[in-house]
């Protein structure tokens, strides 16, 4: 018997893996989604959400392409993976993903295609837009200038292209790289930790989704889960699957509030919802700034991030 049949369950409620079947929509992910689809069909240039690390970013920016109709838009999420790209091999990329066939080597030649297709995109009466996830990793400002050089492609009636950043709040002080950049900036949204009755709900959301006939996680435990992970998703998840397996291991049917915490400091987790609420509070009172951009060391060999990015584009 694995630990999902002794909870009855049909699937892993609780993966950190991207599965859109379990995204939860809580009223933040809503309002959020909601801004960025209207900068994305009034084409405002360039909209940034920022969170912390597990906060549901690239959720959201998968939640976002899935949004954008077909017959309506030309969109693509482009991860960045690695914080050594050019600004040549970023231009490549978003040419690739909008359809530009055998880009050009020599800069002005691949713009010129870039912006003959966005023409195409154009006159059919539809509507470009690129979401860049991990968007903290562009941390030049070559890139930067980049990107504000495809803003400026524009018809009199709109913009040919617009670009979503999501990424870690580090991307504020990439984009003063730039200040002309920074100043398009048309609309800026932060994701938030979960509150207590948020962390409560996401639990009983997933578990509903993943086939529980009950919810084994006492009232107790789930405020436990919502203090030791801060209410950050992706430490939510982790906690709550660990528990579960530790359950099945000692054959309980509940998940109490010792175990949790017994699991949470296994994790090494136990003080991380009072750094988070402490942090939160020095957020609030403007004590917190950003980290600022580390500078590049490593060198990066950029086909082998192509040949990554193909390989996620097959799977």
């Amino acid at each position: 018997m694995t630990y999902l049949e002794h909870f009855g369950l049909a699937q892993e409620p609780f993966s950190n893996a991207p599965v859109s079947r379990f995204y939860y929509n809580s009223v933040q992910h809503v309002q959020a989604l909601t801004r960025l689809m209207h900068a994305a069909s009034y084409m405002k240039g360039l909209a940034v959400l920022v969170g912390d690390i597990g906060a549901g970013k690239t959720t959201l920016a998968r939640r976002m392409l899935d949004s954008l109709p077909e017959q309506e838009y030309e969109a693509a999420l482009l991860v960045i993976i690695h914080s050594g790209i050019t600004a040549n091999w970023l231009l490549k990329r978003i040419a690739l993903q909008m359809g530009v066939e055998s880009p050009a080597e020599e800069k002005l030649a691949l713009l010129s295609q870039l912006y003959q297709r966005l023409l195409q995109i154009y006159e059919q009466g539809k509507k470009a837009v690129v979401l860049i996830d991990e968007a903290q990793m562009l941390q030049t400002r070559e890139i930067m200038e980049e990107f504000r050089g495809l803003l400026n492609l524009e018809v009199p009636e709109r913009k040919l292209i617009s670009f979503v950043f999501f990424g870690l709040p580090e991307i504020e002080q990439n984009l003063k790289l730039d200040p002309p950049l920074a100043q398009r900036v048309s609309l800026r949204y932060r994701l938030e930790p979960f509150s207590t009755d948020s962390s409560e709900a996401y639990v009983k959301h997933r578990l509903r989704l993943a086939g529980a006939p009950r919810n084994p996680f006492t009232p107790e435990a789930v405020q436990e889960i919502h203090r030791c992970s801060g209410g950050t998703p992706r430490v939510i998840n982790t906690l709550c699957d660990n528990a579960l397996f530790e359950a099945y291991v000692a054959r309980q049917e509940v998940v109490d509030r010792p175990l949790i915490a017994r699991v949470a400091h296994d994790l090494g987790l136990v003080s991380t919802g009072a750094e988070a609420e402490a942090r939160a509070a020095r957020e609030r009172a403007g004590l917190y700034p950003p980290s600022p951009a580390k500078p590049i060391e490593a060198k990066v060999d950029l086909a082998e991030i192509d040949r990554f990015l193909e390989g996620l584009k097959r799977t």
